[in-house]
């Protein structure tokens, strides 16, 4: 399991946090200006999508007959920014500038 450091070390990445499944933040590292109340959101709001996708590959996977489960990773890219979640850690990310291949093999393992 990669550390905060290691996700920090990567392309683009300018912040590493790892969360609780209640949303609780457990740890967090940034190269970037994060005050602790963005941080605390940040650990909720990967929290919640988490569980979301949970729910959701469980009812596409029966609706689909594929397996979506257990999952792995998520990722969200708007604007400039990329959010990536693999398991309870996740990162932030200048989109222009992430490797994102080597991103997700750090963050949920090789294919």
């Amino acid at each position: 399991m990669a550390s905060l450091d290691d996700l920090l070390a990567l392309d683009g990445v300018v912040a590493a946090g790892e969360f609780g499944r209640d949303g609780s933040l457990k740890d967090h590292k940034a190269n970037m200006d994060m005050s602790p109340e963005l941080a605390a959101g940040t650990a909720q709001f990967c929290a919640s999508v988490t569980m979301l996708f949970d729910v959701l590959a469980g009812a596409y996977g029966h609706i689909a007959r594929m397996n979506w489960l257990p999952q792995r990773g998520w990722a969200f890219s708007g604007g400039d920014w990329t959010v990536a979640v693999g398991g309870n850690k996740g990162v932030f990310v200048k989109t222009a500038e992430a490797d994102f291949n080597r991103l997700f093999e750090v963050l949920v393992g090789p294919r």
